[in-house]
């Protein structure tokens, strides 16, 4: 199975404990998997009015995540009304994909507003971590790390439950 998985993000990780994270996630998936990260601008949200400039941060911001999705990618949303998943349902939508051909797949992540209607409109799938709201550069590593746990599900090694 060698698969693709790209974190698609709005803003820069900050944290260099996260960064290191993620790191370390990606070099453990090296040799049966690739991970990389492909951050885009976010926008300066503004003191006031913000809810008149919602629509255009968030269309902003939607048409560079949308610029960076690559054709043929597999698009997983990261979305609080998306359906939440075991860590196992995550390496059979993986392999599932892997099987009919679709072997890149992008886990986006939207900006401090969300993530624009028409990049809701390409999802094929969306997917809530939690009920619970995290940061968004958590979400980064906790993707990263759901990755490669579904990856070992998938190669049928051991994993902590």
């Amino acid at each position: 199975m060698a698969v693709r998985f790209r974190i698609v993000a709005v803003g820069k990780i900050k944290e260099p404990y996260l960064k290191d994270g993620i790191a370390e996630y990606a070099k453990r998936l090296s040799g049966s998997a690739v991970l990389e990260i492909t951050e885009v601008a976010d926008e300066p949200l503004p003191n006031r009015d913000r809810e008149a400039e919602a629509a255009r941060i968030l269309d902003r911001e939607g048409e560079r995540i949308l610029g960076a999705i690559q054709p043929g990618e597999t698009v997983v949303l990261l979305d609080v009304g998306g359906s939440m998943w075991s860590s196992e349902e995550l390496a059979g939508i993986i392999r599932e994909n892997a099987l009919a051909g679709r072997s890149r797949i992008a886990f986006v992540i939207g900006g401090t507003l969300g993530a624009a209607p028409a990049v809701r409109a390409r999802a094929d799938y969306r997917w809530s971590l939690s009920r619970a709201t995290f940061p968004h550069q958590i979400v980064r590593l906790l993707v990263a790390e759901q990755v490669y746990r579904a990856v070992r599900i998938i190669r049928g090694e051991a994993y902590h439950r």
